[in-house]
């Protein structure tokens, strides 16, 4: 039997958790009946990756497809998920694992996008005066992910009538949405909307949401306007139905399982993080959001991944 095994990133707000979820399934019946559908997360919410792998040998499933519900590939699509199906191999040699690819650059986003702007009365194809968009995405450590968020503000920028499309991330790295939105208002916008490049709600939505007050008082001359985020688009389920598909007929054009550069990355981040003491130390930056690196949580929760 094949099984999929759809893995969320995991919050610790459970209204994103139980989005995840139903968004699965929403999604059972566009899935052939023959299919064992399995959902879990990275972290912050149970069951965890390997819990789910667990659940679908139990149910006797001879080949697993892992599916990863994130939008960019980042630490997580390239090392944790990897690193966890290479153990799940180790304890069911009997069983295939078949690892599928994130969401990725899709043209099917900008649809999404594009709706997400319209639900709002904005006008893409003719935008008002002095309007800028601000693609806001959630930010993290690796710099192709990052870096693929300004792909998607290019195309944004190439299907749209907007002549300003910029960039920014609620942590981690920079720009910051402050530094985004000010980057905007030097540029000329009188009108900013802020459009979310997450796929449900968390703690960082739920935060960018008080957030837009803040700025209208900071900038009372600037009209402000959020978008919503991904959600339950339905060419949401339609990119990750190519992910499957793409996986259960062998066409999985590019993923880090059998990536050479991530057992050298996977030695660092055992040097770094095996080190017999105690990891409540600062950083250099905030742990407050809503991704992989907050060390402060109960750890039965936690994926246990390496990170």
């Amino acid at each position: 039997m094949q099984a999929i095994l759809f893995v969320g990133h995991g919050s610790r707000d459970s209204e994103g958790n139980d989005q995840v979820r139903q968004f699965i399934g929403n999604m059972r019946d566009r899935l052939d009946d023959s299919l064992l559908v399995e959902t879990s997360f990275l972290e912050f919410e149970l069951p965890n990756m390997y819990q789910g792998m667990d659940t679908c040998v139990n149910k006797g499933a001879s080949h697993i497809v892992v599916i990863p519900i994130m939008l960019l590939p980042a630490g997580h699509s390239k090392i944790h998920i990897p690193t966890a199906i290479d153990a799940a191999r180790k304890k069911y040699p009997q069983v295939q694992f078949t690892y599928g690819r994130p969401i990725g650059i899709h043209e099917e986003t900008i649809s999404i996008l594009a709706t997400r702007l319209s639900e709002i009365g904005e006008d893409i194809e003719k935008p008002a005066e002095n309007s800028a968009v601000l693609l806001l995405g959630r930010g993290g450590s690796d710099p192709d992910a990052n870096s693929d968020l300004y792909k998607m503000s290019r195309l944004f920028w190439e299907k749209t009538k907007y002549e300003l499309v910029e960039s920014a991330f609620m942590g981690v790295t920079n720009p910051l949405v402050n530094e985004g939105i000010e980057r905007c208002i030097k540029l000329g916008a009188k009108r900013i909307v802020i459009l979310p490049y997450f796929l449900f709600t968390g703690i960082l939505i739920k935060r960018l949401e008080k957030m837009i007050g803040q700025f209208q008082t900071k900038y009372p001359g600037v009209e402000f306007k959020l978008a919503g985020y991904f959600g339950f688009h339905p060419k949401l389920e339609t990119i990750l139905m190519d992910r499957v598909q793409e996986a259960l007929q062998d066409e999985v054009k590019m993923n880090c399982d059998t990536c050479q550069y991530r057992i050298d990355a996977m030695e660092h981040i055992h040097h770094s993080h095996d080190h017999g003491h105690s990891h409540d130390h600062d950083h250099g930056h905030s742990h407050d959001h809503d991704h992989g690196h907050h060390h402060d949580h109960d750890h039965k929760q936690n994926v246990g991944l390496p990170r």
